[in-house]
C-alpha cells in the first residue's frame, strides 16, 4: 500500500449536547477544525462519544446536533470517509447516520489497514478489569429490543431523561480515572499490539497520550471538551495534537516507553 496517502484523523469524547460551564464553544471549534483540517480524500474516525446522548427516533433529531451533522454530511459529499465507533454515551447508533449522513458505523472493536499499518480502534468502555458491572449494563443498553421499547417515550421525555443519566455517568467516570486505570488501558493496548496490530487507538478516558513500543503505537485521543485533542496518521506515523482556535495545532509530545 502506498504510504503517501492523505492523512487520517481521529477524535472522540466531545459529548455534544451536554452543557458544561465554559465549554459551550466546543461545537463551534469542532466544526471549524473539521472544515479546515479534513480535506477531500482524508479519513475521519470518531472514536465514540461525539454526542453525549444519541438515540434515533424515526422522525426526530436533536436540534443541538444539527450543525455538526451538516458538517459531517458535507465532508462525506467532498469524498471524506467517516467511521463512527459507538461509545458508552452514543451506543444506539442507527440507520440515520449510515443512510442519511453516509457514515460507516461500528458497534464494537474495529480493525482496518491504513498506510500500511494494522489499526485497532475501540472506544474503551468496559475494557478494563474494574468494568464488570458496566459490561453487564452494556448488554442491556445495547439490546435492540430494549432500545425499541425506550423509543416509545416521547422525545421530549426520552431525550432529557437519557441526557440526565448520560451526564451523571460522564461525571462519575471522569472522577475515577487514576494513573492505575490509565496503565490498565496501556496494558490492554499492548495485548493487541503483541497480537499483530501496529497501532491501537482508544478514547473514553479523556486523557490524551501517545506511547511507542517496539515500533508500535498506543494512542488515546483524549477529549474535545477542554483540550481539543486529536490524532493524525500521516505517512504511516501516528501523532497526537491539540487544536487551538485561531492558531496552528500544537503537537503533543510523545512518551517513549519500553512497555
Amino acid at each position: 500500500m502506498d504510504l503517501k496517502e492523505t492523512p487520517s484523523y481521529f477524535i472522540s469524547d466531545a459529548h455534544l449536547g451536554l452543557h458544561i460551564n465554559g465549554c459551550d464553544a466546543r461545537e463551534e471549534h469542532l466544526i471549524e477544525f473539521l472544515h479546515k483540517a479534513i480535506i477531500p480524500g482524508c479519513s475521519l474516525f470518531i472514536v465514540g462519544d461525539l454526542f453525549d446522548f444519541w438515540i434515533e427516533y424515526r422522525r426526530a433529531i436533536r436540534p443541538e446536533y444539527f450543525n455538526v451533522l451538516c458538517e459531517l454530511k458535507n465532508l462525506v459529499k467532498k469524498g471524506v470517509e467517516i467511521h463512527y465507533l459507538a461509545g458508552n454515551h452514543d451506543f444506539a447508533l442507527g440507520s440515520f447516520l449510515k443512510n442519511t449522513i453516509g457514515i460507516h458505523i461500528h458497534t464494537d472493536h474495529y480493525t482496518t489497514q491504513l498506510q500500511g499499518k494494522n489499526i485497532h480502534l475501540f472506544h474503551g468502555d468496559g475494557l478494563i478489569k474494574g468494568d464488570v458491572g458496566y459490561r453487564f449494563l452494556k448488554k442491556i443498553l445495547r439490546n435492540p429490543f430494549n432500545q425499541k421499547i425506550y423509543k416509545f417515550l416521547h422525545p421530549d421525555i426520552g431525550v432529557p431523561l437519557g441526557s440526565l443519566c448520560s451526564g451523571s455517568s460522564r461525571k462519575v467516570t471522569s472522577k475515577f480515572i487514576t494513573e492505575n486505570i490509565l496503565q490498565e488501558y496501556r496494558n490492554q493496548a499492548h495485548k493487541y499490539l503483541d497480537n499483530g496490530d501496529d497501532i491501537v487507538v482508544f478514547g473514553h478516558t479523556h486523557r490524551a497520550e501517545i506511547r511507542h513500543w517496539n515500533n508500535k503505537t498506543y494512542c488515546n485521543t483524549g477529549e474535545w471538551i477542554h483540550a481539543y485533542t486529536f490524532a493524525k496518521l500521516e505517512d504511516g506515523i501516528m501523532s497526537l495534537w491539540r487544536y487551538i482556535p485561531g492558531e496552528k495545532p500544537v503537537e503533543i509530545a510523545e512518551v517513549l516507553s519500553s512497555r
